[in-house]
């Protein structure tokens, strides 16, 4: 059941906000993720401040985690070792507030009007509610919250208190250590959310209050990283607070006062958050000098408490610098604008201090996944980091090379030349406890050379190419040269590894892969860099000619792998109640049976598109798209942009709104443990390389746009090799336009055009849908019921 979308009462449509105007409980774990604010850095999810109106409340720091030893039930060398798992750093937004003696809750106070609203234009988040209380009285709370953009490590909260006659208002602003509380465990039999330490996390190290400061800290058991908070109060009423009180997992300050009808008690908590680690470098500001102890930490936190107000501009100017460059418009569909918008918003939040650390596959809005980097980073959200802030996509990948010397001894640990990055990871070690669905999928290796690739390709940064992104190509390539072998037909061959398919694992010859791989092995033989030699220059480039790509001849498609046309159908009478498959069938099932998690081969011809003829990518579409059940939420933009370039736009338009709804109506059931980042740029990706049909990486620009239906237009920027183009699709027609930088030439279907400051418009022919592809389909020898009909 969606959850925006089918009440539009409830969230009505605003193409610059998500609204939500009345309260039904039963979603707001949801709401939770849906309403959370961050910069990259810091992220607090959007909560009620009420502890008991809310489901799973949390504030974050990227990077910021614990280790534990991973138990495998059979260990084997070179299994992964050691996990990690980002924590709930202490949290203060909560606020307990009564008034004459009852405590304002959504779920026992009577709620007389409701409304809150994240703010996309302003990055801020505002709960307004007028509760109608025992004692008779009318009382209006409004709650604000804002996170830094300059200031990363901080937070502003306000809270307004006013009513229609005399009240007391006792108000309590709390901190607290979530991550050692008692609290459901979400993770029971489900791989993709965050699991519980066993014992205690974070060891109080710093309690200390007065008159409405808080200073508190704390350390990590096992890793020994410290995390240290600053809270001050400001309240609009000379009478000072009636407690200040620090313990060891738990601050609270507290107000008590009467207020006559109509005034306004106004209270301003200021938060600031600092990290660090023993003998490690302070990660809470841009000196990157030593932290040996939690008082120094205290100190930096305190340091960088801003104000609400400064907050607030800071936020305001990030958001408008970053619609001006970021924003897509859609003419003539609210309802999708929104969506767009929305996804838009999360990638700024997960994004905007890329560098720090890497991008995790839920930002900083939840634990899902324990907060590890995967491929997602590379694949998914920085095309879109590249062509919107190209410089943050650097230091994203600047982030990824300093991985380099643990992913060298990550190689040599399994017996390859080169490097090889970890599937999942926090801190540069492999965190992968199931080797076939994680370590095997070797391809993240191909990601991070295509993003690379990507990055040069766009911006015609030589020096990066010259040093930290042509390092990377090299060691990954190094990689792939000595993981295959050439085999007795002359083909190069690479066996036992995962696609991003993880329905079929540890397999030979992943098309994906494979196609990757090659990518891989001629961008690298391409550079003149003084650390490779000709010979093996000329062994990568003869490896890439080589690259065996399984291929199908009875029906012309390119297989999956090497056996996967010979695997028996999936059952499609399996009810959707059994999906995803993977909460319901043992992985050894689901391996061996042809049915898709994600686009895997599609999703090969479209980062390699000029490798593939439109025919042989229309009939892998035809085939894989029926068999892929979209159980991951990166398959939905693959899918959609790969049918909007073989002319099936309907097909497009439906992907794509899957994709672009996939949190706002918690297709997968799993927004609880937040934003699913990567479709997000997916969501990204599907309007500029699918309906726009924008492809880089040639030899000019390159155009091939398909507008759908009903669609008035569709406006974007890229950030393009020094420029900044502007393209506007409307039907019939695409607008390109220089608004910064040189002029360009740019390749629209194959024709030449100059584009420089004056809008240059090129006329498109309506383009016929081609017939979709046949193929024979046996009956699956598990579908009974079908066997039983020819009877």
């Amino acid at each position: 059941m969606s959850l925006v979308t089918s009440d539009r009462h409830r969230f009505p449509l605003d193409e610059w906000a998500l609204v939500e105007t009345s309260h039904i409980p039963g979603s707001e774990g949801a709401l939770e993720t849906l309403f959370s604010l961050g910069n990259g850095h810091l992220g607090i999810r959007g909560a009620h401040m009420a502890e008991s109106d809310s489901t799973l409340p949390g504030t974050f720091l990227n990077g910021f985690h614990e280790t534990f030893d991973i138990r495998h039930a059979e260990s084997a060398y070179g299994f992964a070792k050691q996990g990690q798992r980002i924590l709930y750093v202490p949290d203060a937004h909560e606020t307990i507030v009564r008034v004459d003696g009852e405590q304002l809750s959504l779920a026992t106070s009577e709620v007389a009007d409701f409304q809150r609203r994240l703010d996309f234009a302003t990055g801020v988040y505002e709960c307004r509610i007028v509760w109608q209380c025992t004692s008779g009285a009318r009382v209006t709370t409004r709650e604000r919250r804002v996170v830094g953009a300059e200031s990363r490590a901080s937070l502003g909260i306000e809270l307004e208190i006013s009513a229609d006659r005399r009240i007391v208002a006792d108000v309590s602003s709390v901190v607290v250590n979530r991550q050692d509380q008692p609290r459901d465990d979400h993770s029971d039999h489900d791989p993709r959310r965050a699991g519980r330490h066993a014992g205690r996390v974070l060891d109080s190290a710093l309690a200390e209050g007065m008159n409405g400061s808080l200073r508190l800290a704390w350390t990590t058991v096992t890793s020994r990283q410290h995390v240290a908070i600053a809270v001050d109060h400001v309240a609009n009423t000379p009478m000072p607070p009636f407690s200040t009180e620090a313990e060891a997992d738990r601050g609270s300050v507290r107000y008590v006062l009467p207020l006559d009808p109509h005034e306004t008690f106004r209270l301003e908590k200021r938060v600031s958050y600092a990290v660090g680690a023993e003998n490690a470098p302070d990660l809470a500001g841009d000196a990157l000098e030593p932290v040996g102890c939690t008082a120094a930490l205290s100190e930096a936190a305190a340091a960088s408490l801003r104000t609400f107000d400064e907050l607030l501009a800071e936020s305001k100017d990030r958001f408008e610098r970053y619609w001006a460059k970021a924003d897509i418009t859609i003419g003539g569909s609210p309802e999708l604008q929104q969506a767009v918008r929305w996804n838009l918003f999360q990638l700024a939040q997960a994004t905007s201090h890329a560098g720090v650390a890497g991008i995790p596959a839920k930002g900083v809005t939840g634990s899902g996944y324990e907060g590890h980097y995967f491929w997602d980073q590379e694949i998914y959200v920085l095309p879109y980091l590249t062509y919107t802030d190209p410089d943050a996509a650097r230091q994203v990948l600047r982030f990824r090379h300093e991985m380099l010397p643990a992913a060298a001894a990550r190689a040599a640990e399994l017996n390859v030349d080169g490097v090889l990055f970890p599937w999942r990871t926090i801190n540069g070690q492999e965190a992968s406890a199931y080797y076939a669905a994680g370590t095997a999928q070797f391809h993240i290796n191909a990601a991070i050379a295509y993003a690379a690739a990507r990055y040069a390709w766009a911006t015609g940064d030589r020096e990066f190419l010259a040093g930290e992104g042509g390092e990377l190509l090299i060691e990954t390539a190094r990689m792939w040269a000595s993981l295959g072998f050439f085999g007795k037909n002359g083909h190069f061959h690479i066996h036992g590894v995962t696609g991003p398919d993880e329905y079929t694992a540890v397999v030979n010859d992943n098309l994906y892969t494979n196609v990757m791989a090659r990518f891989n092995l001629r961008a690298a033989a391409s550079l003149a860099h003084p650390s490779v030699s000709d010979t093996e220059r000329l062994l990568w480039s003869h490896i890439a000619e080589r690259m065996a790509l399984p291929y199908d001849p009875d029906m012309r498609v390119h297989a999956q792998d090497a056996d996967f046309m010979t695997l028996e159908p999936w059952d499609w009478e399996t009810p959707r109640s059994q999906y995803p498959l993977l909460l319901h069938f043992h992985p050894l099932v689901i391996y061996r049976h042809q049915v898709l998690k994600q686009a895997d081969a599609v999703l090969a011809m479209l980062l390699q598109w000029q490798d593939f003829t439109a025919e042989e990518k229309q009939r892998a579409f035809d085939f894989y798209d029926p068999i892929t059940t979209g159980d991951s939420t990166l398959s939905a933009c693959v899918q959609g942009i790969m049918a909007a370039e073989v002319g099936y736009t309907p097909e497009a338009v439906r992907h794509f709104s899957t994709a672009a709804f996939i949190d706002l109506d918690n297709l997968h059931e799993n927004t609880i443990d937040g934003v699913h980042t990567a479709s997000a740029g997916g969501v990204w990706a599907a309007l500029v390389n699918g309906f726009a049909g924008f492809r880089d990486q040639g030899a000019l620009p390159y155009f091939d746009p398909r507008l759908p239906e009903g669609w008035e237009s569709l406006e974007f920027r890229l950030q393009l090799q020094g420029r900044s183009l502007r393209a506007r699709l409307m039907p019939g027609r695409l607008e390109l336009e220089v608004e910064a930088g040189d002029p360009l030439e740019v390749s629209v279907r194959g024709s030449i055009v100059a584009v420089g400051a004056e809008p240059a418009s090129v006329e498109l022919e309506s383009l016929t849908a081609p017939q979709p592809s046949v193929f024979p389909r046996p009956f699956p020898t598990a579908g009974l019921s079908a066997l039983s009909s020819l009877s």
